[in-house]
């Protein structure tokens, strides 16, 4: 691993170890889709980005599952629009159209991070950190004042 361009930090953090672990492992795998980018000495990341993808597509469905059946025992109020939310983002990753990566890899791992790293910010930050609020693991005012994040 060339280093961590992405971080988990506190700012991510949900007070839900369970679900806190799961969004570190993201970050991981963010951080191996930015060093395969980085990799010159990789002429060929086609088969690279193909697992890194279906790794993402697998982890993401487990861990939205997990988040869902959390937010079930504890009755989130907003379980609806995450759910909504959970399933656009693996739509996007089942819409991957594979010989469009053949062509141009590098830009596709590119739109990828962008990808994944919206969904980190935004998400975390926003919808799933008012997960530990409902439940009271964080307090109100470590919440980021940030209208980007919707209610989702």
């Amino acid at each position: 691993m060339t280093g961590k361009k992405y971080e988990f930090t506190d700012a991510y953090l949900t007070g839900i170890p369970s679900i806190d672990e799961e969004h570190a492992r993201l970050f991981e795998i963010a951080n191996e889709v930015y060093d395969l980018l980085e990799d010159e000495l990789v002429t060929d990341k086609y088969d690279r980005i193909v697992e890194m993808i279906d790794e993402l597509r697998a982890y993401t469905k487990t861990h939205f599952a997990n988040e869902e059946a959390y937010m079930e025992r504890i009755g989130f109020p907003h379980i609806w629009s995450e759910r909504r939310a959970h399933r656009l983002f693996v739509k996007k990753l089942e819409e991957v159209d594979m010989g469009a990566i053949d062509n141009s890899q590098d830009a596709y791992i590119l739109e990828v991070l962008d990808f994944l790293t919206k969904w980190l910010t935004a998400h975390i930050k926003g919808a799933d950190r008012r997960i530990g609020l409902a439940e009271g693991t964080i307090r109100t005012e470590t919440m980021p004042h940030d209208s980007q994040h919707g209610n989702g």
